[in-house]
């Protein structure tokens, strides 16, 4: 038994999930964390750095660790990277002009890390609510075909995509619930 097996053995036992919940600035990584906390989500500002909270959810605790994702901190992001049981990718819906720039920084500096294999991938499409409801399944079709996750991570039930509303926390509870329901 490996040392990666002891740990996440002891995670599951404690009911304790870490999650990284990055993605390019503006994306509303902070606002969706806001959301799941219940707090006030009409007065926010970049993260600069980090933000630790903890949720209870389902008798899990879902401890977030909120990443800034200003190009200049992008760089720092690996320096989290141990312990993480899923990272949540938060992509801004309506910037879909930055979405190589995502998928880039996805990859690079996320799927293709030695440190994160076996690591769940939740993507989250953000600011659905501004969004018209016939476009949401097209979007949901076009992210998944540019992001090309089938060919990056064979394992399909190691990654999913999920629209989200941080605003209104449309989609909040299904994000959550893919959290708690994988085999950590």
């Amino acid at each position: 038994m490996g040392l990666l097996t002891i740990i996440r053995n002891q995670k599951r036992k404690d009911r304790e999930i870490r999650m990284l919940v990055l993605g390019l600035d503006n994306s509303g990584k902070t606002t969706i964390v806001k959301n799941m906390l219940h707090e006030d989500v009409d007065s926010i500002s970049p993260t600069m750095g980090f933000r630790i909270q903890s949720l209870p959810y389902k008798d899990y605790t879902i401890n977030m660790w909120d990443i800034g994702g200003q190009t200049s901190l992008r760089a720092f992001w690996s320096n989290y990277f141990d312990k993480t049981d899923v990272v949540l990718w938060v992509i801004d819906g309506l910037s879909l002009e930055r979405i190589e720039e995502s998928y880039r920084e996805l990859r690079d500096k996320i799927i293709e890390q030695d440190r994160l294999v076996g690591v769940y991938l939740l993507i989250a499409i953000n600011k659905t609510d501004l969004i018209p409801d016939a476009e949401l399944a097209r979007l949901k079709v076009i992210v998944t075909g540019l992001l090309q996750l089938e060919k990056m991570i064979p394992e399909r039930d190691h990654w999913d995509i999920k629209l989200v509303s941080g605003k209104t926390g449309s989609g909040i509870g299904k994000v959550l619930d893919w959290v708690v329901s994988r085999e950590y």
